[in-house]
């Protein structure tokens, strides 16, 4: 399973520093909450190009990030990633 986050005053502390992005809801992310696609398909044994189709299906909530490259920026919630661990998604993952 994932290691957890520590919930101490240095959550307090990143708040405060450029470590702190907001999503499309307005809410604030620690970047270190976040994961990269690669780091996702490592965690569920796929590959990064399955990932990538489940974020434009819908099946997998990520945040997308400004791009200048060809190929789209995700980043994942290790929030949403253990909700997917803890849940049936994963074969609703596999159906998609």
């Amino acid at each position: 399973m994932l290691p957890s986050i520590p919930r101490t005053q240095y959550d307090a502390e990143v708040c405060c520093t450029s470590e702190v992005t907001k999503n499309e809801k307005g809410e604030l992310i620690h970047m270190s909450e976040l994961l990269t696609v690669s780091e996702v398909a490592e965690i569920l044994r796929v590959d990064d190009t399955t990932v990538r189709r489940w974020v434009k299906q819908g099946a997998l909530e990520a945040i997308i990030l400004p791009h200048v490259n060809e190929r789209q920026a995700y980043r994942i919630k290790r929030e949403t990633l253990e909700k997917l661990l803890g849940s049936n998604t994963t074969t609703e993952l596999a159906n998609a």
